[in-house]
């Protein structure tokens, strides 16, 4: 655990795969062909305090929704890359775009398409219910599966890390 929380030290941006990953998988489709997911609320604030303690967040996913963009509007999240199935070019722009290497980065997948971008990340994160390849690529799978928690082990884990997890607690224990 010590090497992964020495990666964590310097991740300056955390990128996350939407479905599997923010969410459980599940695909929620209406008769109008309108679009469900379900997103855990404790994700959304671990994503808040990372960004407030200064690691930029990013998305990238094969598919598109209105309902990501308006959680991630929620969030606060600024690079936003939906319908990107090939993902790996979407990862090295928005690298260009913040002017950093990619060994500043986290990814989080949970299928085989991420395995392009966990194979480039500085540090390459599985959920816990990942497919069997991409848990084998991975520096570090979370404790919880997608749309479980999992995004807030991550951002908890870099901000302990980085010194910065107190500070964001503390706040509401005031």
């Amino acid at each position: 655990m010590r090497d992964i929380l020495e990666k964590a030290t310097s991740i300056k941006l955390a990128v996350f795969d939407v479905d599997g990953v923010l969410t459980d998988g599940s695909l929620f489709l209406g008769d109008d062909g309108q679009e469900y997911k379900a997103f855990h609320s404790r994700d959304g604030h671990g994503m808040k305090m990372l960004q407030a303690s200064g690691v930029d967040i990013a998305i990238i996913t094969g598919r598109t929704s209105r309902v990501v963009q308006h959680r991630m509007d929620n969030l606060g999240v600024r690079h936003i890359y939906q319908g990107q199935l090939d993902k790996l070019p979407a990862f090295e722009a928005l690298l260009r775009k913040l002017g950093i290497s990619a060994s500043l980065a986290a990814y989080v997948g949970d299928d085989v398409v991420d395995l392009p971008v966990m194979r480039r990340a500085g540090l390459a994160v599985a959920v816990q219910d990942a497919h069997p390849l991409v848990k084998e690529h991975a520096h570090w799978c979370t404790p919880n599966g997608g749309g479980r928690g999992a995004a807030r082990d991550l951002c908890e884990m870099i901000m302990r890390a980085q010194g910065t997890l107190d500070e964001q607690l503390t706040r509401y224990l005031r």
